[in-house]
């Protein structure tokens, strides 16, 4: 890490350094905390999207049962464990609840996650890409703060 940060402070002049390194800072962490939640958002997107179909598609489900969970879920989607999912399906027919388990078992371990991690593998792809196009540009030159200078 310090030698990128070299690499990006190095053509700045030495009394600005500090300044170039607080925005450096701030853009790292600006970056870092929105991808974490555009890959949350994603994440949660996913599920609903596909908890939704799902549940369309569902032959235990009637009509009525599938708008609310449809309903449910554009007014409050929210990541919950099965437990918590039993707890909610209280007094719903046994059929219904084992097919909105499974759908739940189903979308959390697969579609969502993987979309998600689509995220981190883009940005990790285009991070790839920009460094491949950085090793074509020139070096940037060092602003003399001091290194290598004789003092008379």
């Amino acid at each position: 890490m310090s030698q990128l940060n070299n690499y990006t402070l190095s053509p700045i002049d030495e009394e600005r350094v500090s300044e170039a390194a607080g925005v450096n800072s701030a853009g790292g962490s600006f970056g870092l905390s929105f991808g974490l939640a555009f890959a949350g958002a994603i994440m949660l997107a996913t599920l609903s999207f596909t908890f939704t179909n799902m549940s369309e598609s569902s032959a235990v489900l009637s009509p009525a049962e599938q708008q609310r969970v449809a309903d449910g879920l554009e007014e409050d989607a929210q990541i919950m464990s099965t437990t918590q999912l039993e707890e909610l399906l209280v007094g719903q027919p046994p059929d219904v609840q084992a097919e909105i388990i499974s759908d739940q078992h189903w979308t959390h371990g697969s579609i969502a996650l993987q979309v998600a991690l689509l995220v981190p593998l883009l940005a990790a792809l285009l991070g790839l890409i920009n460094g491949f196009r950085m090793m074509r540009l020139p070096d940037p030159v060092p602003s003399g703060s001091g290194e290598g200078m004789v003092l008379g």
